[in-house]
């Protein structure tokens, strides 16, 4: 009798854990940056430490990522959360967007 309780528990408790994380990835969105031919390696870093919060070693990965493959995931949350920041990083001369 038990080991038919645990296996319908787990059944039922790996649902719910499938069902929470779906949740939880329709709320999320990414500022996605781009490469451009303008902006230097430094004002890039420097940027994404100042308006995205960034730790050094993390904003000087998304650069090299952004210079070798053309994009980068630089930030995710909720869209009203990553609007301002976007906004910012569009004005200091980044190419990016909300995705």
């Amino acid at each position: 009798m038990d080991l038919k309780y645990n296996s319908i528990f787990n059944s039922i408790t790996e649902t719910e854990v499938e069902e929470e994380v779906l949740v939880e990835k329709e709320n999320v969105n990414s500022i996605v940056l781009y490469n451009d031919e303008v902006n230097t390696f430094d004002f890039v870093i420097e940027t994404l430490i100042d308006v995205c919060e960034h730790e050094l070693e993390q904003a000087t990965q998304c650069t090299y990522i952004v210079h070798y493959k053309g994009k980068c995931d630089v930030k995710n949350g909720e869209y009203t959360k990553l609007k301002p920041i976007c906004s910012e990083l569009l004005r200091r001369g980044l190419n990016a967007e909300i995705e």
